[in-house]
């Protein structure tokens, strides 16, 4: 078996692929439209399946906004350095509507650095601070 994606609904498909891309560093890996069954879908990541999983985000035409429920935690990216990508994503963040929710720093109880980002559909994205990441 292998993990192949994660799918999130989203409420305007270019705005979220800016902020993914500009914010995060992923790439646009490709689209699919599908007008007769009215919606397309965006596929980022830092590599492309098999490589590692990606993020598909699905538009659903005519739909701007979802509730997000209380089951959905967060999806999670390792970064070299979690106050940098936060200090960078700040820039950007807000004017595609997403926001830097938790600074850097480390977890309650332990050691690791972590931060979160909420992206523009509120989806929260966890930053888990590996060192020697790029």
């Amino acid at each position: 078996m292998q993990f192949l994606h994660t799918m999130l609904r989203v409420g305007n498909l270019q705005r979220s692929i800016d902020f993914y891309t500009r914010v995060l560093g992923m790439k646009l890996l490709r689209v699919v439209n599908r007008p007769a069954q009215q919606y397309d879908l965006a596929y980022l990541g830092f590599a492309a399946n098999p490589e590692q999983a990606e993020l598909e985000l699905t538009y659903n035409h005519g739909v701007d906004r979802y509730e997000l429920g209380t089951a959905y935690g967060h999806i999670a990216i390792g970064v070299a350095d979690a106050a940098a990508t936060c200090e960078a994503a700040r820039r950007v963040a807000a004017e595609l509507g997403g926001a830097v929710t938790r600074e850097a720093g480390p977890v309650l109880g332990g050691d690791t650095v972590i931060a979160f980002l909420t992206d523009p559909d509120g989806y929260k994205v966890e930053l888990i601070q590996h060192g020697t990441m790029t």
